[in-house]
């Protein structure tokens, strides 16, 4: 349908472009030849100039803008994403810290010695505290005691 109509437009405007093969024409046509090139290289690289000026300050002028823009964009995106990009970070440093940890234990266990006195420290502190809190019924029940008071503090229900 609108296929129809462009070209019954089209058909008319050129009928009406089209001259009476009955009417005689008088004027004879003349063409005008404009020069638009500078006729010396001067000008024209003096042109040229100028458009890349104008040019580079059109980038200039909208690099600035976006510049300018630019913290109230950081800001706004950092008050609307506040909670997740804290997440986030600390989820980063809690697995850097951890890598730096064990780099720091590795580092230990290659000094010689080291490591074998830790293992007996750590053998020494788990007898310890079977002795301490696992061996005695009352013991076990103040080890109990002592992990409800501070799940109560972490909770908060206390």
């Amino acid at each position: 349908m609108i296929l129809l109509v462009y070209h019954d437009v089209l058909m008319s405007s050129q009928e009406a472009n089209m001259p009476d093969p009955k009417v005689e024409s008088t004027t004879t046509p003349t063409s005008v030849n404009v020069n638009t090139t500078p006729a010396d290289p001067l000008t024209q690289a003096a042109l040229e100039e100028q458009t890349t000026t104008t040019q580079f300050e059109e980038i200039k002028a909208k690099v600035l803008e976006v510049l300018a823009e630019f913290p109230a964009y950081v800001s706004g995106f950092f008050e609307e994403y506040q909670k997740p990009i804290i997440t986030i970070l600390l989820i980063i440093a809690a697995i850097v810290s951890l890598r730096v940890l064990f780099a720091v234990i590795d580092a230990l266990n290659d000094i010689p010695l080291l490591a074998p006195t830790f293992e007996l420290i750590g053998m020494g502190y788990s007898a310890w505290f079977i002795y301490r809190y696992l061996l005695r019924a009352s013991n076990r029940q103040e080890l109990s005691q002592e992990f409800q008071a501070f799940w109560e503090q972490i909770s908060g229900k206390k």
